[in-house]
C-alpha cells in the first residue's frame, strides 16, 4: 500500500505597495476606488517566492523591506513536493519569468503569483489583484501615464535571486 503525499500549505501574501494612497488618491486621479497597488508573492514550503525585474526571488516568509503582508490569502495545500517545485520554478526562471520579461501592467508579480498558485493548488489568486493593471489602463489617466508606468521596474529588495544554485541541488 502506497503511503499518503504530504500535503503542503500555499498561501498568497499581499502587500500594498502604496501603503493605503491609493485608496485615498485615486478617486481623484483616476476616477475610480482602487483600494491598493498589489505586490504578491507565493507561500510555500516555508519560503516566499516573488517575481520582479531581477527575475523570480525567494526569502523567509516577510523577509523582504515591504515587511509583512497587508493580507495573507489561505490558498488550500499542495501535493508537489520541495525538489519537484524548485525544479519547476527553476524551467520558468530560464523561460517565462526572466528578469528582462517584467512588466508593471501585462508581466509582473501577480501574474507568476497566479501561475505558481495554478501549478501548485489549481487555483487562481483572486481577481482584483490581477485585473489592477486593466482597471488602471482604463481610465484616462492610466493611459497619460502609461508610458512613464511601463518603464518602472519594481524588485522588492531583501530577497535572494532564486537559481538552482542557491543551496538546493
Amino acid at each position: 500500500m502506497e503511503e499518503p503525499l504530504a500535503l503542503h500549505p500555499v498561501k498568497l501574501y499581499v502587500y500594498d505597495l502604496s501603503k493605503g494612497m491609493a485608496r485615498r488618491l485615486s478617486p481623484l486621479m483616476l476616477g475610480k476606488q482602487l483600494d491598493g497597488i498589489w505586490h504578491t508573492s507565493i507561500i510555500v514550503h516555508k519560503d516566499e517566492f516573488f517575481y520582479g525585474s531581477g527575475g523570480i526571488s525567494s526569502c523567509s516568509p516577510g523577509g523582504t523591506l515591504l515587511g509583512p503582508p497587508d493580507t495573507v490569502v489561505d490558498l488550500g495545500n499542495t501535493e508537489v513536493t520541495e525538489e519537484i517545485f524548485l525544479e519547476y520554478l527553476s524551467s520558468l526562471g530560464e523561460s517565462m519569468f526572466r528578469g528582462e520579461s517584467y512588466n508593471l501592467f501585462e508581466h509582473n508579480c501577480n501574474t507568476f503569483s497566479n501561475e505558481v498558485a495554478q501549478f501548485l493548488t489549481g487555483r487562481k489568486i483572486p481577481s482584483y489583484i490581477t485585473d489592477l493593471p486593466a482597471e488602471v489602463l482604463a481610465t484616462p489617466f492610466g493611459q497619460a501615464l502609461r508610458p512613464l508606468l511601463d518603464s518602472i521596474q519594481i524588485q522588492p529588495p531583501g530577497g535572494n535571486t532564486f537559481s538552482r544554485h542557491n543551496g538546493q541541488s
